[in-house]
């Protein structure tokens, strides 16, 4: 009876997290515990079981997407050339920014706290793409010179800057052209 209690709390949390990362990346202004309970299917003191705060729900939530995407890369890696691995997580950290947009304000708290660490993130970000021009460069297809932090600065300065999803995915695509071998 235990583990099955425990595999039913497993996906309850799972859910729960689920949800708050589409709430998140939503773009609603402030979404509440309530109402990702609600969307969940589960009650608030289950939410609160798994997530004592906002803050605790918004760094888990936080801490899988950033695994996710760091991950994103060796999968892309392994099912796709290496230029249109690089291509498809530039896409894949483009979802991830738009969850943090989301939970800014938790965010920007837990990094005051030292919760969250800018250099872990920054570390995982240019791992991963460390790791997609890596394979480019062995096969070919993309330029020995360009740096994995240079890639990532130029992707957080589309980000910023582009005034619908339509031009990020413009600029997304000039970018990997540009990063592609000549």
């Amino acid at each position: 009876m235990a583990e099955r209690v425990r595999a039913d709390a497993l996906r309850n949390r799972e859910r729960l997290l689920e949800v708050a990362t589409a709430a998140f990346a939503s773009g609603e202004d402030q979404v509440t515990l309530e109402a990702i309970a609600r969307r969940a299917g589960v009650g608030i003191g289950t939410l609160y079981r798994h997530f004592p705060s906002r803050e605790a729900l918004t760094e888990a939530v936080y801490r899988t997407e950033l695994a996710e995407v760091a991950a994103a890369a060796t999968q892309l890696a392994d099912q796709h050339p290496p230029a249109i691995a690089l291509r498809r997580w530039m896409d894949r950290y483009a979802e991830f920014v738009a969850t943090k947009r989301g939970m800014a304000e938790s965010l920007r708290v837990m990094l005051d706290s030292g919760a969250v660490l800018r250099s872990d993130t920054m570390a995982s970000i240019v791992g991963a793409v460390d790791l997609l021009l890596a394979a480019g460069v062995a096969e070919g297809s993309l330029r020995a010179d360009v740096r994995a932090e240079d890639v990532v600065s130029s992707l957080l300065g589309i980000f910023l800057t582009s005034g619908s999803s339509e031009q990020a995915q413009r600029m997304l695509d000039l970018l990997a052209a540009g990063v592609a071998a000549r």
